[in-house]
């Protein structure tokens, strides 16, 4: 139970707040025991006597701006607080004189027989001050509070000092055990979500046995049933997709068979059974590239690519697919970069994106495509593809680049898309180390944002 981070939390702050009271009251003790030990060996008269004496000297040899400093020194080490009092009453400080000690000052200026017990002050009780006359020092045991104790650097302050170090060093120590696991669960959490998911992170922990540890314990069991369901998932994918293909290839043989026996007849069924035929393979054909894709951990090859060039190719080959249904791809903007990349596979990524938005794109309208460099970090490009279509609702733009997620189930059966494309294309722009996403155009239409490093990836 004492290994749980609750009680660790509570222990640290608890003795802490122990240390810093303890430092309180030993400063408190230390300052009565050093009071009483000084009334043991000199009454507050002598006490008193001996500042005179220290004073005398000082106006001796430095005058009244050395008094005045001795004053303050004097001010800022003693509890007690001492004023030098001329005949008229005044402080040498110009600090306030309450009226209980203005009677000093009458003592100078009032006889014996008019006063009775008022004497005038003895010339020992005195400090002469060259060219300024006469003054008295005099005790201001009224004046004396809590705050102006506590506040005296060599009554509080060492054990104060001493207190805040212990008690910071406890909450600093307290505040790495805390923090340093969280950090490398948050980092984990990051590396998890970008993909490396046999990432696990219950080994790092050490020997803790607290929450944290438990969390770090989840956190594995988590990524292990993640790991295996994704896995899972894509050896499905893998194996429906070779199954299919080669009932899909005696399918075609047989067709052409039929073909041939069928030669004076009607073939309007074989060439429906052929075009779907078409589909089905080419839908096979997208499902292997997804899985190659998800189940590669770095490109296999790269070489030096024009990305303006190779947007030209594919912008050019759109553009005449385009006009077949009065559309058309533009280039708008285009600048000069080369990068380490696999070029078939930013081909099929940027074919991909660019054919879907000629098909949702409106009638006698066209694609914009720009390449330009990334304004706001240096070492990146952003590649834009933008239609003039309908666009996608909000709630589905996190979702464009799933496998299999569509927009509209119709509308999409009727241009022959299944909802690999972009999905394929989010895969091959991940592999080189970029990000794509998508939003809405306010004067409508989908953009489709591409963001590229210059540096190759390692």
């Amino acid at each position: 139970m004492m290994n749980r981070l609750f009680w660790k939390i509570f222990l640290s702050f608890w003795v802490s707040l122990i240390l810093f009271a303890g430092a309180g009251l030993l400063a408190a003790s230390f300052f009565l025991e050093r009071t009483r030990a000084q009334n043991e060996i000199e009454s507050p008269r002598e006490r008193n006597l001996t500042y005179i004496g220290e004073a005398r000297l000082v106006a001796k040899n430095e005058g009244i701006e050395g008094l005045k400093l001795w004053l303050k020194n004097l001010d800022r080490s003693e509890a007690i607080p001492f004023l030098l009092i001329d005949q008229t009453g005044t402080d040498l400080l110009d600090r306030p004189v309450s009226s209980h000690l203005a009677k000093h000052a009458d003592r100078w200026n009032t006889s014996p027989r008019s006063m009775g017990e008022r004497r005038p002050p003895k010339r020992r009780e005195l400090i002469q001050v060259p060219d300024n006359g006469q003054y008295l020092l005099v005790p201001d045991f009224q004046a004396i509070t809590l705050n102006r104790v506590l506040s005296r650097p060599r009554v509080i302050a060492l054990p104060v000092v001493v207190a805040a170090i212990v008690s910071g060093l406890v909450c600093f120590l307290l505040a790495g055990y805390l923090t340093r696991p969280i950090r490398r669960l948050s980092s984990a959490t990051q590396q998890f979500a970008a993909g490396n998911l046999s990432l696990r992170v219950a080994s790092t922990m050490g020997k803790r046995r607290d929450e944290v540890a438990d969390l770090a314990h989840d956190f594995d069991h988590m990524a292990e049933r993640l790991q295996a369901l994704l896995g899972s998932q894509k050896q499905l994918l893998s194996d429906v997709s070779h199954e299919l293909r080669s009932p899909l290839a005696r399918l075609q043989v047989a067709l052409g068979l039929a073909r041939q026996r069928e030669q004076h007849q009607s073939n309007a069924e074989l060439d429906r059974i052929e075009r779907e035929a078409e589909h089905l393979n080419d839908l096979i054909g997208q499902l292997l590239s997804l899985t190659r894709l998800e189940s590669g951990k770095q490109l296999s090859h790269s070489e030096p690519v024009d990305i303006a060039t190779l947007l030209e190719e594919v912008a050019e080959n759109a553009d005449f697919e385009a006009h077949a249904v009065n559309r058309q791809v533009r280039i708008i903007n285009s600048a000069s970069a080369t990068i380490e990349a696999n070029e078939a596979l930013l081909r099929s990524a940027f074919e991909n994106i660019v054919r879907n938005a000629v098909r949702y794109t409106d009638e006698s309208t066209s694609v914009d495509i720009t390449l330009q460099h990334d304004p706001e970090q240096t070492g990146w490009l952003v590649i834009h593809v933008r239609d003039h279509g309908t666009g996608v609702p909000n709630e589905m733009l996190t979702r464009l680049f799933e496998p299999f997620v569509r927009v509209g189930d119709a509308r999409d059966r009727e241009s022959g898309g299944y909802g690999l494309g972009l999905a394929i294309a989010e895969r091959a722009i991940h592999l080189h180390g970029g990000v794509i996403s998508a939003s809405n155009e306010p004067s409508g239409g989908l953009n489709v944002h591409i963001r590229l490093p210059l540096n190759p990836v390692k």
